[in-house]
């Protein structure tokens, strides 16, 4: 399937939709070409937004309902048959593999299914003992920029964490990494070389420089210029192993093929660094969930609220926040957040009003059950535990701000 594999803390889910889509400017015909070039591109990433479709792309569009629900109970039934024929009682959650391990298996499985001949996918947790990493053999291999985030499974150290993403590199395919702390991109060299495999640091493309480049990326925020590049390197690979179009060796300092262009121009992925416009409200929409991510979407939120309006009118306008976050350590996102915001816009109140809420979305409804992950402690969605601890803190580093759970 023509492979590409993807690992990385920051910027591992736009990098993937990033090669996804300049891979799928080569599925049209070109004058006198009888057949298209790739077939099918699929792209297969997490987590969800909105639905558990999202996951699974072809082409940059998510499986239909139809197609999800085929493909979950073709995996179903089969791995019902392996336990049967084991001697295993089907119905024993043991026969099944966890949810993410699921989704795994079902969006390969799609993509044999569907005749999917190149397929972008994006690792979970890690590298090394990630589920996606049964790949044996994949086209190439990417790692994009390394910081500190699940550090219970993968250690607290750039070090250790560099070893985990590393474990994607496979003898036979060459990889790409974005810059790197040394003793990180240290690390990832000695994987290679254990591997036999070359392993390249993409410096940032010429035409891809935040501020001056001419590429108006489809991904907003001026770091994406680097996840970009990290991208044309992956893509120009598998194109020439594919024999699919002749791209040079010196594509990172050559201008950029108007394909690759196009490509890096109409990617999108929901919830990155995203505006929407309704009516009179301006909705600025981001999913970071670690510091690092946070102060980014902090910086690009700032930079969107100096373009779009001029100070005097900003000042004016009720700005709010609604923040959503359950797990993971939500006061000390919160506080980088406003950190961050209070040093770009000059302001102790960056919002005039703070929501704390969660995943259930509808009053009288409910929720989507792909919205809401079984891991979370039901008693502290119940009780609003995590809500309110945000308030309060909130509360104290901005008491001017309304604030609402």
């Amino acid at each position: 399937m023509n492979l590409v594999h993807v690992a990385g803390t920051k910027g591992k889910g736009s990098t993937s939709a990033f090669i996804s889509s300049i891979l799928s400017q080569y599925t049209q015909s070109e004058p006198g070409q009888s057949s298209p070039r790739l077939h099918k591109v699929g792209l297969y990433t997490s987590p969800h937004l909105r639905f558990a479709r999202e996951r699974i792309k072809i082409d940059n569009t998510p499986l239909s309902e139809e197609q999800f629900a085929r493909y979950f109970f073709e995996v179903w039934d089969r791995l019902n048959d392996a336990a049967k024929a084991a001697g295993e009682d089907p119905t024993a959650l043991s026969t099944k593999p966890q949810y993410f391990r699921y989704l795994t298996l079902m969006a390969f499985h799609t993509y044999l299914s569907e005749g999917v001949d190149a397929a972008v996918i994006e690792c979970g947790i890690g590298g090394e003992y990630d589920c996606t990493n049964v790949i044996q053999q994949p086209r190439v291999t990417a790692i994009t920029s390394l910081g500190i985030d699940h550090t219970a499974m993968l250690g607290t150290t750039i070090e250790k964490i560099a070893w985990h993403k590393g474990g994607i590199i496979k003898s036979g395919a060459r990889a790409f990494t974005a810059p790197q702390p040394p003793s990180a991109e240290q690390v990832l060299a000695e994987r290679a070389t254990a591997k036999g495999t070359q392993l390249d640091v993409v410096a940032e493309h010429p035409d891809l420089r935040a501020g001056t480049s001419k590429v108006k990326l489809g991904l907003a925020g001026d770091f994406q210029y680097t996840n970009a590049s990290v991208a044309v390197a992956a893509a120009a690979e598998v194109l020439r192993k594919t024999g699919v179009v002749s791209i040079s060796e010196n594509v990172m300092s050559e201008p950029l093929p108007a394909k690759f262009k196009t490509g890096l121009e109409e990617t999108r992925l929901g919830g990155r660094c995203e505006t929407r416009f309704e009516k009179n409200v301006a909705w600025y929409i981001d999913g970071g969930h670690t510091l690092e991510s946070i102060r980014l979407a902090g910086q690009w939120f700032a930079s969107r609220i100096h373009a779009d309006s001029s100070s005097d009118v900003a000042t004016k306008k009720p700005r709010i926040l609604i923040f959503n976050q359950q797990t993971r350590d939500s006061t000390a996102l919160a506080r980088a957040l406003h950190e961050t915001l209070a040093a770009a816009l000059e302001s102790g109140t960056p919002f005039t009003h703070a929501l704390f809420c969660t995943n259930i979305t509808y009053k009288q409804a409910g929720f989507r059950p792909d919205l809401v992950s079984m891991n979370t402690n039901a008693d502290d969605l119940e009780l609003l535990r995590v809500q309110k601890s945000l308030a309060t803190a909130w509360n104290e580093i901005d008491p001017k701000a309304e604030t609402r759970v």
